[in-house]
C-alpha cells in the first residue's frame, strides 16, 4: 500500500457565504476533525491552525482538501489553503469539485441527513476513497484573466437573451421580416444598421409599404453606407415583406417602437462593453505564459479572445493526463446508451464539465471552420451523418477534434502548421 495514502489527512469542507464546515478523516475512515469556522480571513487562519495540530498529533505527512465549487464563495478559502506557508510542508492538494458529482456520491449512503457536517463528511470520504479525477487547484495565476473571459461570456449570454426577446416584438410590428427565409430576406443580418433603421425610423408598416421606391432606395443606401450590391432589389423585397405583413391597430405601434428601441439600446450598450473587455483580455493575456498564447494564436481562426478564454480555464496543461481528460473537463463527452444487443445512435452530451471552457472551445471550432478546410470538411461530414440536432452535434464533434489539437500543441509547446502549408512547402 502507498505509504503516502496511509499518512494523508483527508478534509472535506462544506462552503457557504458566511461559514465553512470542516470534517477530516484519516485513510482508515476515522474522524479526526469536525468544526465550523467563519468564511473570512480569521476563520481561514483558525482552519489552518486546527489542521496543523491534527497533522502533528496523528503523525500525518500529507494533506488532501476537497470542497464543492460553490460559485465564488469557495475561491478565497481554496486559494488560502493552497498557498499558506504553514501547510506547504505537507504537500497540500486542494480540489474544487463539481457539486453534481458529490450529490451523486452522497446517494450511495443510505438515509443520510442534509446538514453541513454530513455534507462535509461526504466530501472528505469522496477524497479518501480515491474518487477524485480532476486536477488540483492551480492557484490564482489565471484568476484575473478568468474573471475577464467569464464576464465576457456573461455579457454575450445577455446579448443573446436580449436578441431573442426583441424578435418577438419585431414579429408583432413587422411579422413577415421576422420569418422570411434567408434568400428572401432583404437583410443578411436582422440586427444590422439598415434593418434596425427600418424598424425604428418607420413608425408603422403602412408608412414603409406606401413609401416611394426612390425614397426607400435612397434611405437604404444612406443607412447601409452604400454597401448594398443591388439596393433596388433590396427595396422591392422590403416593400413586399411590408405589404404581406399583418396590420396592427395604430395605438399599438408606439408601445412596440418604444420596446424595440429599449432592447436595441441594451444590445448596443452590451456590445460596447464586450469590445472594452476584448481589449482588456488582450492586455491581460500578455502577462501570463506567452508560449501557450502563441501556440493557440498559430491556429488560423483562433484570435486573442478565444485563446485567452481557453487558457484561462485550462491553466497549466501539465495537470491533464491527456486530451481525453480535457474533453471530460469541458463536458465534451457523450454518454453511452446500451441495453442487451441494442446500442443507441443518438446519445447525449454530458455537459457536466466546465461550461466556460466548453463555450470557448465551441466558439473557436466554429471560427476555425472558416479558415481550415480540414475542420470545415469534418464538420459537414458529421452534419450529414447526424439524424437530429445536426448543427449542434456536428459542432460539438468538431470541438472535440479541436481538443486533441490544442492538447498536442500546448503539451509539446509547438506552433500549428496545417496540412495545406506542409503540402505547399513540399511542392
Amino acid at each position: 500500500m502507498d505509504n503516502a495514502l496511509t499518512t494523508t489527512l483527508f478534509i472535506g469542507i462544506d462552503v457557504s457565504s458566511k461559514s465553512n464546515y470542516v470534517f477530516a478523516l484519516d485513510f482508515f475512515g476515522k474522524k479526526l476533525l469536525s468544526f465550523e469556522a467563519r468564511n473570512n480571513l480569521p476563520g481561514s487562519e483558525e482552519i489552518v491552525s486546527k489542521i496543523l495540530t491534527c497533522l502533528n498529533e496523528n503523525n500525518l505527512t500529507h494533506l488532501t482538501i476537497a470542497m464543492e465549487s460553490t460559485s465564488f464563495y469557495s475561491w478565497h478559502i481554496a486559494n488560502t489553503l493552497a498557498t499558506h506557508d504553514a501547510l506547504i510542508w505537507f504537500k497540500p492538494k486542494i480540489y474544487c469539485l463539481n457539486p453534481r458529482v458529490i450529490c451523486a456520491y452522497k446517494k450511495s449512503f443510505v438515509d443520510i441527513d442534509k446538514t453541513d457536517p454530513k455534507d462535509a463528511f461526504v466530501i472528505a470520504d469522496f477524497a479518501r476513497v480515491g474518487k477524485i479525477t480532476t486536477a488540483p487547484w492551480s492557484g490564482g495565476q489565471y484568476i484575473a484573466l478568468q474573471r475577464l473571459t467569464r464576464c465576457r461570456l456573461h455579457l454575450m449570454e445577455n446579448i443573446s437573451r436580449e436578441k431573442s426577446y426583441i424578435i418577438s416584438n419585431i414579429f408583432l410590428k413587422f411579422s413577415e421580416l421576422a420569418v422570411l427565409e434567408k434568400d428572401q430576406n432583404p437583410f443578411s443580418n436582422t440586427f444590422g444598421a439598415s434593418s434596425l433603421a427600418v424598424l425604428t425610423e418607420f413608425m408603422t408598416i403602412e408608412d414603409l409599404a406606401n413609401s416611394s421606391l426612390e425614397n426607400l432606395i435612397t434611405f437604404l443606401v444612406k443607412k447601409g453606407k452604400n454597401r448594398f450590391s443591388n439596393p433596388q432589389a433590396t427595396a422591392k423585397l422590403l416593400q413586399k415583406a411590408a405589404r404581406d405583413s399583418y396590420r396592427l391597430d395604430k395605438s399599438l405601434y408606439d408601445p412596440l417602437n418604444a420596446t424595440i428601441a429599449a432592447s436595441l439600446n441594451c444590445i448596443k450598450a452590451l456590445e460596447k462593453e464586450v469590445k472594452g473587455l476584448d481589449k482588456a483580455i488582450e492586455k491581460a493575456i500578455k502577462r501570463i505564459d506567452n508560449h501557450q498564447f502563441q501556440c493557440l494564436l498559430s491556429i488560423s481562426g483562433i484570435g486573442p479572445v478565444f485563446s485567452a478564454g481557453i487558457i484561462a480555464e485550462l491553466g497549466d496543461i501539465t495537470k491533464f493526463n491527456g486530451q481525453s481528460a480535457i474533453a471530460k473537463y469541458a463536458g465534451l463527452t457523450w454518454r453511452k446508451k446500451q441495453s442487451g444487443n441494442f446500442t443507441a445512435d443518438n446519445t447525449f452530451l454530458t455537459k457536466t464539465g466546465n461550461k466556460y471552457l466548453r463555450y470557448y472551445l465551441l466558439e473557436a471550432a466554429a471560427s476555425i471552420m472558416r479558415y481550415n478546410t480540414e475542420y470545415c470538411n469534418f464538420y459537414h461530414k458529421k452534419y450529414d451523418e447526424a439524424l437530429i440536432h445536426k448543427h449542434k452535434r456536428a459542432l460539438a464533434l468538431t470541438g472535440r477534434k479541436l481538443v486533441r489539437l490544442i492538447f498536442a500543441l500546448l503539451h509539446n509547446n509547438q506552433l500549428y502548421t496545417s496540412k495545406e502549408v506542409v503540402e505547399k512547402a513540399t511542392i
